[in-house]
Parts: C-alpha cells; structure tokens; sequence
C-alpha cells in the first residue's frame, strides 16, 4: 500500500491498517525503527501510568549501605 506525503509531511495512513490497528480518530500512534532498518507503526498504549511508575528514577542513586549503616550507628 502506497500513500503519499504532504507538503506539510502529513500521510494518510490506509483505512485496511487503520481498521487492523484500531486506530480511530484522535488515537495516537507510534514510529519505531525496527532492527532491520524497517518502520513500525503501532497504536500507542494510552493508559495513565500508576503514581508509582512516575517517580521510577527521578530520587537518584541514594545512599550506600555503608552510609545507611554510619547514620544507623551514629558515627
């Protein structure tokens, strides 16, 4: 299936591959490069990560244990 490209680098994505990938309209879809060179189009997953899945890194290394066991005992 062919599409062409816009001036504004807009495509019409075929209504077979909307209709496989339930893309309907206001979806959001994502691009990836596949290992072997090859575009891939999927529908984005939509869900609202959980509360916790939004703090997953953003703290920093912390302390080591050493430096946990140090403040423990008081030194």
């Amino acid at each position: 299936m062919a599409t062409t490209v816009t001036s504004k680098g807009q495509v019409t994505i075929p209504k077979p591959v909307r209709e496989h990938l339930g893309i309907v309209p206001g979806s959001k879809v994502e691009f990836r490069c596949a290992a072997d060179g090859s575009i891939v189009i999927e529908k984005a997953d939509t869900r609202e990560p959980s509360r916790f899945a939004k703090l997953v890194g953003i703290v920093g290394p912390g302390l080591s244990t050493e430096e946990i066991m140090a403040i423990t005992r008081g030194d």
